[in-house]
């Protein structure tokens, strides 16, 4: 059964309108949660720390930006758009004391929540609103009169009124003038990471980078390669957004459809589907996560190393020089 949408029609403004909203984390998603919600009417406050630099951006942006205890006593509603990796560690003594009975408290991500990593008080409403997009996106989009999709969802309801501060936050930062959808923090955070890990992220720059040193291995030009295994992707992801996968080949020439319909399973083959079904089992069974926090609390040694190497691929030496010569 296809998932209820809500659009603005749908849903009441009023309850984040009643209430004083603090943003902790005024980064990729908290900034533009921020200015949106403001523009939209909303009480809005920045919760962080007196030495941060984001401290300055949201002084510049024109908001109030108060040391955490001040801005969570404040708060009815504090929503977390911290890094996934520190708030566990933020949350019991820096967050905790100053969340008192009936607030409420949001995520733009359901992961720490459905890995546990952050267990808060049953006395509060939590829940969350994540906007399908990157905070630039749900701010210029916002801007522009649009928005992006939304999943909302409701962990625990101590109040009886988190369903109606979640969806009405949603529409507050743009979402619902093009879509709300209910789903669980659970499903959320093992879709995204199974999506970034297998699609978005982690698969797409494989295929990029595996197709490129194809080519140039069999002695093709990396700069003919650049153009034809990373340039045009944006194309074709474009086509995808617009139109879908059926509306992408019929936008595309016969030529490549034909290459589409009767060379894709080649490359993504029996193996590379199992891969795939092995890497949601890790996601599932909290093995990656696991996996994720012991990289964190070790520094971040294998994230360094792979960036390193990877600024160092031929891919991205020919990126930066055509950019420069080209000027695209």
């Amino acid at each position: 059964m296809s998932k209820p949408i809500l659009q603005e029609n749908d849903i009441d403004l009023q309850p984040i309108l009643d209430r004083r909203v603090v943003i902790v984390g005024y980064g990729n998603q908290g900034r533009p949660h921020a200015l949106n919600l403001r523009d939209s009417g909303v009480s809005v406050k920045i919760g962080v720390r007196p030495e941060s630099q984001k401290r300055t951006v949201a002084l510049q942006d024109g908001f109030e930006a108060l040391p955490l205890p001040e801005a969570l006593t404040w708060a009815d509603v504090v929503m977390l758009a911290l890094p996934d990796e520190v708030m566990g560690s933020v949350y019991p003594q820096r967050l905790a004391p100053y969340l008192s009975a009936g607030k409420a408290l949001g995520f733009v991500h359901g992961l720490v929540i459905h890995e546990q990593w952050l267990k808060p008080n049953a006395d509060l409403d939590v829940f969350m609103v994540a906007p399908k997009a990157q905070g630039l996106g749900v701010r210029n989009k916002y801007v522009a009169g649009g928005g992006v999709p939304g999943l909302y969802a409701v962990h625990q309801n101590a109040t009886g009124k988190a369903q109606a501060i979640a969806l009405a936050y949603a529409k507050a930062i743009g979402c619902a003038r093009v879509g709300v959808m209910e789903t669980t923090f659970a499903e959320e955070a093992i879709c995204d990471l199974f999506s970034e890990q297998a699609v978005l992220c982690g698969g797409l720059t494989g295929l990029i980078k595996a197709a490129f040193d194809t080519l140039v291995e069999r002695g093709f030009s990396p700069e003919v390669a650049y153009f034809e295994c990373l340039y045009e992707v944006k194309l074709i992801a474009d086509l995808l957004h617009e139109r879908g996968i059926t509306g992408m080949r019929q936008g595309i020439s016969s030529t490549a459809l034909y290459g589409d319909i009767s060379q894709g399973e080649r490359v993504i083959d029996a193996h590379v589907r199992e891969t795939m079904r092995q890497v949601l089992d890790d996601i599932v069974a909290g093995r990656f996560s696991q996996a994720m926090q012991t990289e964190f609390a070790q520094g971040k040694p294998r994230i360094q190393q792979a960036l390193l190497q990877d600024e160092q691929h031929l891919i991205e030496r020919t990126h930066r020089d055509l950019r420069a010569r080209l000027k695209f």
